[in-house]
C-alpha cells in the first residue's frame, strides 16, 4: 500500500488506513512510515485491558505502540477489519466508534473483537488520527448489537 491508495480525506478514510497498515502476514514488514503519517504529532494509542475487576489503560505515542506490537505481528498473520462504525462530526473534529474483529486469515473465524474510540482532526487539507483508545473482547462475549450486528 502505498500514500496514494490511502483516503485521509475523511475521519472514516484514516481510520480504516490504520487497520490496513497493521494488517498482513507475518513474513510482511509492516509500511510504519506511513503507519507514523497517519498520526497528528503527540498523538496517543491507549489500550484498556481488564483481569476481573482491575481495569489497566497502557498509554504509548506512536513509536511505542510500533515497538509494543512490531514482534507481535511478525509472529503471526494478523488481519484486522472493521464491522461497524458510527461517526460524530463537528467542523474540524470527528469522533469515530469503529468496531472491529481480527483474524489469522481473511476467511478465518475471529479470534478477536473490539471496539475503537477513535478522535481525528481535520488540518492541512486532510484528516489526523489524535487518539485511538480500545478495548478488546473474546470473539463470543456479548457486546451491543449496534457495534457487533447479528450476521
Amino acid at each position: 500500500m502505498t500514500a496514494l491508495h490511502l483516503d485521509l480525506s475523511s475521519p472514516e478514510g484514516v481510520v480504516l488506513a490504520g487497520y490496513a497498515l497493521i494488517s498482513g502476514r507475518a513474513t510482511e514488514t509492516r509500511d510504519w512510515a506511513l503507519f507514523r503519517s497517519l498520526h497528528a504529532p503527540n498523538a496517543r494509542l491507549m489500550p484498556v485491558s481488564t483481569t476481573g475487576d482491575d481495569v489497566a489503560v497502557e498509554s504509548f505515542d506512536v513509536d511505542a505502540y510500533i515497538d509494543s506490537r512490531t514482534t507481535m505481528l511478525a509472529a503471526a498473520d494478523f488481519f484486522e477489519q472493521e464491522v461497524a462504525r458510527r461517526v460524530n462530526r463537528f467542523q474540524d473534529v470527528a469522533h469515530v466508534w469503529s468496531a472491529y474483529e481480527a483474524r489469522r486469515a481473511h476467511d478465518a473465524d475471529p479470534f478477536l473483537r473490539g471496539v475503537n474510540s477513535v478522535q481525528v482532526v481535520h488540518r492541512a487539507g486532510r484528516w489526523w488520527i489524535l487518539t485511538v483508545f480500545w478495548q478488546a473482547v473474546a470473539p463470543d462475549a456479548p457486546a451491543p448489537d449496534d457495534f457487533f450486528p447479528r450476521q
